[in-house]
């Protein structure tokens, strides 16, 4: 028996490759599929089968694409009612695969699909579950996103996961290895660790949502206790899912099309956008007027998601030619299929062909610190708000970027505004929103808040042990 986890960093997702004796099966795959379907003929094995662990919202699955390129059936747990041909599992429903048993666990709660699959080996020991998005390491999965779906209330999900766990999960023996659908960096929960293979007994043992004598309003109540608003883009990811989507492949050969300078100045004019995903410093020196900037060494793909959010939207991309297949499947993945090429030359062509580029004026963190010793400055912190909450600079505004278009009105009209986050690329992210929306007087904070802890600026928990 082989089990091979497969993350993907960017989108703090896993995906599994299950053997046993010449037949495999893949769990909740990305839509690029070949690189299951080379580690399956690497291996002499045959796909036989796509297990998915519920309607993703986060990013779309490959397993349409999988299942026409290798004649494996798809199976989703109980109450799925996808658009395409599927098995619809039976609770506790097994589907044998060499010499194991896959066990199909009905754990409704996150989505009212939810299915957690049971790995039963060779002997008959309940090796491993591949819970999804049921349970995470060090939390579960949020229970608001399936409401208009089921027109339940986030209280009446998270009351379904309750008893998923205590009924299907908990009772299973402490050695059950947990391979869980994401780790942390992932919006579909809020406390999950970065490790991302742990075993049933440690969660039993530290994971909150799983302690012994917790009541079922305890659980509710702490489960959606803080949770943020979910990406806008993931009801169209859950659609997508649901009812089929383009072949990767296609839509990088639409996204390869070079698009000359003149040309994209008419395709901006009719609402088509310039995607920068270049390195922040390379933006912040010289970049297209009104381009948003969301850097492909980052969390990129949720990024756009949360900032672009129509799935529909034409983008022309700014980016490094040995990295333009790559920009185009991660977007893909994350359902932006609409890239109509990409600026032909880059900025430099652009430069050349006469037209004019805007540029990001950027400060060090020590001369920052220096300039707002009185806290004067207007500053402005785009970090999470678990990370403001934490620690802040003195005058800070909060204006997350996950929102950020609801605060456009909160940034001086008058004066230079100061914006950092934790690191430096959000706040970039933030700089170009900011630019593309008519406020062009920013100001990065270079190095962001790991930086300016490194100053004698004064933030809130410096206030309070001074005191």
């Amino acid at each position: 028996m082989k089990i091979e986890q497969l993350y993907t960093g960017c989108l703090a997702q896993g995906a599994y490759y299950i053997e046993s004796n010449g037949q495999a099966a893949i769990i909740d795959p990305l839509r690029e599929v070949q690189a299951y379907i080379d580690l399956a003929n690497e291996r002499c094995a045959q796909i036989s089968y796509i297990f998915e662990t519920h309607f993703h919202a986060d990013f779309v699955s490959g397993h349409i694409t999988l299942s026409e390129k290798t004649g494996a059936p798809i199976i989703f747990g109980p109450k799925a009612n996808p658009s395409f041909d599927c098995t619809v599992a039976k609770d506790n429903q097994e589907f044998k695969l060499g010499n194991v048993i896959i066990r199909a666990l009905h754990t409704p709660g996150h989505t009212i699909e939810s299915t957690t699959y049971l790995l039963i080996d060779e002997n008959g020991v309940e090796h491993a579950i591949f819970s999804g998005d049921t349970l995470f390491l060090g939390d579960v999965g949020r229970p608001d996103l399936a409401q208009k779906a089921t027109h339940l209330t986030q209280e009446q999900l998270a009351g379904m996961l309750f008893h998923s766990l205590r009924t299907k999960i908990m009772p299973l023996p402490d050695h059950t290895i947990v391979y869980p659908g994401h780790g942390a960096g992932s919006a579909c929960g809020k406390h999950m660790s970065k490790e991302t293979i742990g075993t049933l007994g440690d969660q039993k043992a530290t994971n909150y949502a799983l302690r012994a004598n917790m009541t079922e309003q305890e659980f509710i109540d702490e489960v959606t206790d803080g949770l943020l608003a979910p990406p806008a883009y993931f009801p169209a990811n859950v659609k997508l899912n649901k009812e089929g989507y383009e072949n990767v492949e296609d839509v990088l050969k639409k996204g390869l099309k070079p698009i000359s300078s003149k040309q994209v100045e008419a395709l901006t004019k009719q609402q088509a956008i310039v995607l920068d995903v270049r390195h922040q410093s390379a933006f912040a020196k010289a970049h297209i007027p009104n381009s948003i900037f969301i850097g492909l060494d980052g969390s990129f793909a949720p990024w756009v998601g949360s900032v672009i959010a129509d799935i529909q939207q034409a983008i022309i991309l700014v980016v490094e030619k040995n990295r333009l297949k790559e920009a185009i499947t991660r977007l893909s993945r994350v359902g932006f299929d609409n890239v109509i090429g990409f600026v032909d030359g880059g900025v430099e062509a652009w430069i050349k062909d006469g037209y004019k580029t805007s540029v990001v004026e950027t400060i060090d963190a020590e001369s920052f610190a220096r300039l707002n010793k009185n806290n004067k400055l207007s500053v402005y912190d785009v970090r999470k708000p678990g990370e403001f909450e934490t620690e802040h600079i003195i005058n800070a505004k909060h204006t997350p970027l996950s929102n950020l278009f609801d605060h456009l009105k909160e940034f001086d009209a008058s004066d230079k505004n100061y914006i950092h986050c934790a690191g430096g690329y959000r706040s970039m992210i933030a700089n170009s929103i900011l630019k593309k929306s008519g406020i062009h007087n920013v100001v990065d904070v270079l190095g962001g808040f790991a930086k300016i802890k490194q100053t004698n600026i004064e933030t809130t928990e410096f206030n309070c042990s001074s005191t």
